[in-house]
């Protein structure tokens, strides 16, 4: 299994596709710059299965519409964002002067519980993580040995938690009692910026002191 991180839009939202050996592929956080995407999905021949989202935040979903459309697929989302997607002013869309308003229509499968997920070939684990929002999510794939953390962690850094739902004592507790606790080895695969790995944030990320 191999995945590719895709930075789409003026944030450089990382979009991550994660394909297997049948070139089927699932897709998360296509935030922005939709016909970009589909095209890079098109010349690489492969077939998504599903639209998973680690949260509602407007430069992680202005291109689900456009995604869902053309492929047909589904979309995931927590529970305690499900109506942000449709909604500018929870999703952030509508306080940024150079963003247009953002509406996503209603995800089809609604995230409730952590815990084990399949489809098609495709098995990982979903962990709430919140503190950057109150409905962020991460996945887990052990036997590939990463996990999509969202704005959760990144490296050297950590989620911002000054927007609606934010809350940083929330935040660092998500990071420590779910991402820390992977093996070190594990690589992170951030919303924004490079991949890192939890060992190397362990060591020298300045806001995980103490843990």
């Amino acid at each position: 299994m191999k995945w590719q991180q895709i930075p789409l839009g003026t944030l450089q939202t990382n979009c991550y596709i994660v394909e297997n050996s049948q070139r089927s592929c699932l897709i998360f956080d296509p935030g922005s710059e939709g016909k970009k995407l589909i095209h890079l999905l098109n010349q690489r021949k492969l077939t998504p299965c599903a639209i998973f989202l680690t949260h509602a935040h407007f430069d992680h979903i202005g291109a689900v519409n456009e995604v869902r459309d053309t492929y047909k697929i589904p979309v995931y989302i927590h529970k305690q964002e499900e109506k942000w997607l449709g909604d500018p002013a929870l999703n952030g869309s509508q306080l940024f002067m150079f963003q247009d308003s953002i509406r996503v229509s209603p995800a089809d499968h609604i995230i409730k519980n952590e815990g084990p997920m399949e489809i098609n070939d495709f098995t990982f684990s979903v962990f709430h993580t919140p503190g950057h929002s109150p409905g962020s999510v991460s996945y887990y794939f052990e036997k590939e040995g990463f996990v999509i953390s969202g704005d959760a962690l990144f490296q050297g850094s950590i989620g911002r938690t000054d927007l609606p739902g934010g809350n940083q004592s929330q935040l660092l507790k998500s990071i420590h009692a779910k991402l820390l606790s992977l093996p070190e080895e594990t690589y992170v695969l951030s919303g924004h910026g490079p991949v890192t790995a939890i060992g190397d944030e362990m060591d020298s990320n300045p806001f995980l002191n103490g843990f």
